[in-house]
């Protein structure tokens, strides 16, 4: 364990997510058990609590496009499992609405420490609204920090979960306002030969900006990855 993040919870994008074993209202979890699959680790305040209530079920009713995407969430807070489970009940009884994913009862704050989920200037107990979106390899890729105050929009953690994947897959990056199925930013050339091949491109097919900035259509190929490997999980049980 890095000492800077053990002290600090100096989590970075590009590390290694800080494993973890915990509990959680679907038992015993730790980070390297998703090890393969994408993960949204996100933390809330406390149980009971308007924003958090609204947030859960938001994550609840998402959970299916999620998982088309590889990926597992995981709740965190440092209430107890049982206060988690008497929510999650609570919730069930008036919405109807069963939370599909677990959420961690860190009651000494270990991870959320670790993962910085505590900013003392604001409590020195309960976690700020973070989301860390940690890919199959178990590497940190995005973070976002809300405060207590305003709930997270579901739609953009998910969209910004497929700009990740579909970058990865394509070797490319994704521009502003960028949106699923939209056209991605071709990575720029790297030798003058290859510059001119693309502002010849350019003015074929009329996709980009200049050199150093144009579009092509985004591959199938991570899509077609996650569905193999959803197939071969169903022969494997069968």
């Amino acid at each position: 364990m890095d000492y800077e993040v053990m002290m600090n919870g100096n989590v970075r994008i590009g590390m290694y997510a800080p494993d973890f074993e915990a509990v959680s209202t679907m038992g015993d979890i730790c980070l390297n058990d998703y090890k393969g699959k994408w993960v949204v680790l996100f933390s809330h305040p406390g149980d009971f609590t308007p924003v958090c209530t609204t947030e859960i079920i938001a994550f609840a009713k998402a959970d299916t496009y999620f998982r088309k995407r590889n990926t597992c969430l995981v709740g965190l807070s440092v209430d107890s499992n049982a206060s988690h489970l008497a929510w999650l009940y609570d919730i069930y009884c008036r919405t109807g609405i069963k939370v599909p994913f677990p959420i961690i009862a860190d009651r000494n704050g270990t991870i959320a420490r670790k993962y910085g989920m505590i900013s003392n200037d604001i409590s020195n107990t309960e976690t700020v609204r973070n989301v860390f979106i940690i890919d199959d390899k178990g590497i940190v890729r995005a973070i976002l920090v809300y405060p207590m105050n305003v709930g997270r929009c579901i739609p953009e953690i998910l969209r910004l979960l497929e700009a990740l994947q579909v970058a990865e897959c394509n070797k490319a990056s994704t521009p502003a306002n960028w949106c699923p199925n939209e056209p991605i930013i071709q990575g720029s050339p790297k030798t003058f030969n290859e510059l001119q091949e693309r502002l010849q491109s350019i003015q074929k097919e009329q996709n980009g900006f200049n050199w150093y900035l144009s579009f092509k259509e985004q591959s199938q190929c991570c899509k077609a990855e996650f569905e193999e490997k959803e197939t071969k999980k169903l022969e494997e049980k069968n």
